[in-house]
């Protein structure tokens, strides 16, 4: 198990809770909302996110102390799956409803305002 004091953690903690702006409560009940409707088994093997989303939800209910060598893949998986549909939006941006429910299954709201007021991801 990795040094959850490495200064490497320290920076994907960040990186992660910077591009995961939802609380777990908020995924949590995304995630059980679209496996209940209509696109609950989507066509596109590439949409179906849900597993990583159910890992970002109890990464999210964790102490950076506490994460396990699998929730430190989980979070990069994140960080870079976030990024780069952030750095690839659609035409119509977050008016692209396809492309927000694929970053809102891995904890991003795009239409959510910043926090830290520090401009758009990435």
């Amino acid at each position: 198990m990795a040094d959850r004091t490495a200064p490497e953690v320290g920076t994907l903690w960040e990186e992660f809770h910077r591009v995961v702006n939802m609380t777990s409560e908020e995924l949590r009940t995304w995630l059980l909302t679209i496996t209940s409707g209509e696109e609950a088994f989507p066509d596109d093997p590439d949409r179906l996110w849900f597993g990583l989303g159910t890992e970002v939800v109890k990464i999210l209910g964790k102490r950076k102390v506490d994460l396990t060598d699998d929730d430190l893949r989980n979070m990069r998986r994140t960080v870079e799956e976030v990024t780069r549909r952030l750095e690839s939006p659609p035409g119509r941006g977050a008016a692209d409803d396809a492309w927000r429910r694929e970053l809102m299954t891995l904890g991003h709201d795009p239409l959510k305002p910043d926090p830290h007021g520090s401009g758009d991801l990435p």
